[in-house]
């Protein structure tokens, strides 16, 4: 592979969220290959600070609601102590909004696709996606958005429940976010009580619920450069996730599907993104339909689930493609596995007990032999595992059985 190894890369998270694997995940790719790997962290003690594939963290913990400019000021302060031009890689809708809506600022230090500054923040957005799907021509699950509590009362009176409440802009880190997370609802005296506590303007979309017993979940990966052109792409069927059926990928295996990989590509296309994607779409066996739920505009936390047989997966395809190399064409491989380790033991027992008719019916039944990736644990960078289930021991804990009850 024709890596250029002068050119360095950035993970770049905005908040606090320390046990991700998918920043893992980036330094490992690139700096196997030899790149110089920086990443912003918020102590000396996360799991990505101590990887050996990573020259240099920047400690700089940050909440999600600072400036613009207090963002850029450490961004640049970053790019300075690198010296020389580094590929942006961002983990977070708000680090992927705050690069594409200021790109001026930063071309001075960084390397990033040229995307409509605009786009991304409307494709993180649950109205905004709903908007783009519907002018698309590509499906997605009804939704409501109540501009006040007197049209949430409207709306109970008519809709068919079960239905779900989402944050619309979920990209924005708050204090007090109105729903803690994808929040199902199951008739109008509980919708009523919970949008008391929504203010004036409730902040959150009403979506269509689709039985799980009726669904199955899919997840495409891709990088895409000028023109929608995809340099990299995937599919895979997530079998588990946490919090269950609504959450992030605990346990997912690649599976081969054409129709979904040309619906994706056309979309992306369509709506004129560059740059990395990752795509959480739900297949309804009622009506045969491919409903899009989210519009990822930058890498999903399970992106080394896919790799192509040239050894491609969607970071190394972005920094080939931002420093003008080819990027290696070949197929994915299909019945590989990823599964998150800290998540996924309470994800299969969650699954177990509340079942409810959901099937993966495309998943194997087990991985090919040498096929599964795990997110934590590698034979070359041991330390990542064992800061994260030092992490996870006491007050990890703790939050995982918050959620377990909460669901």
């Amino acid at each position: 592979m024709d890596v250029d190894r002068s050119v360095p890369g950035l993970i770049v998270k905005i908040g606090r969220y320390p046990l991700h694997h998918g920043g893992v995940g980036a330094i490992r790719s690139l700096g196997r290959l030899g790149v110089p790997m920086y990443a912003i962290t918020e102590d000396r003690w996360t799991p990505a600070a101590r990887s050996r594939y990573l020259r240099e963290p920047f400690v700089w913990p940050t909440s999600g609601r600072e400036s613009p400019e207090r963002l850029l000021d450490g961004l640049a302060r970053a790019g300075r102590r690198i010296g020389r031009p580094s590929v942006l890689i961002p983990t977070d809708e708000e680090a992927a909004v705050l690069i594409a809506e200021h790109q001026d600022a930063l071309a001075e230090w960084f390397l990033f696709p040229a995307v409509e500054p605009g786009l991304p923040r409307r494709l993180a957005s649950k109205q905004g996606l709903h908007e783009l799907c519907a002018e698309h021509g590509v499906a997605s699950p009804a939704a409501a958005f109540p501009e006040s509590y007197e049209e949430v009362e409207r709306f109970a009176a008519r809709a068919r429940f079960p239905l779900v409440a989402k944050n619309r802009e979920a990209f924005v880190r708050r204090a007090h976010p109105a729903v803690p997370g994808t929040t199902r609802i199951g008739g109008p005296g509980e919708l009523l009580a919970l949008a008391r506590g929504w203010g004036a303007r409730p902040d959150v979309i009403l979506q269509e619920y689709l039985p799980r017993e009726e669904a199955e979940d899919w997840i495409v990966h891709g990088c895409f450069g000028a023109g929608g052109q995809p340099k990299a792409a995937f599919t895979g069927v997530k079998v588990r996730s946490w919090p269950p059926h609504a959450g992030m990928t605990a346990c997912a295996y690649v599976v081969g599907n054409p129709e979904l990989a040309e619906l994706s590509a056309q979309f992306v296309k369509r709506v004129g993104f560059v740059g990395i994607v990752d795509l959480d779409w739900r297949f309804d066996r009622r009506d045969g339909l491919y409903k899009l739920l989210d519009f990822n505009p930058r890498m999903g936390a399970q992106f080394r689930l896919f790799e192509n047989d040239a050894g491609v997966d969607v970071v190394r395809a972005q920094h080939l493609d931002l420093t003008g190399r080819a990027v290696p064409t070949g197929e994915q491989r299909d019945g590989d596995r990823y599964v998150v380790e800290h998540i996924d033991p309470a994800a299969r027992l969650a699954y177990r007990r509340g079942r409810g008719g959901y099937t993966t019916p495309h998943a194997p039944t087990r991985a090919r032999v040498g096929g599964t990736e795990l997110a934590w644990a590698a034979s070359d960078d041991p330390l990542p595992a064992m800061v994260m289930l030092a992490r996870v021991v006491g007050p990890g804990a703790k939050h995982l059985w918050g959620l377990w009850r909460r669901t």
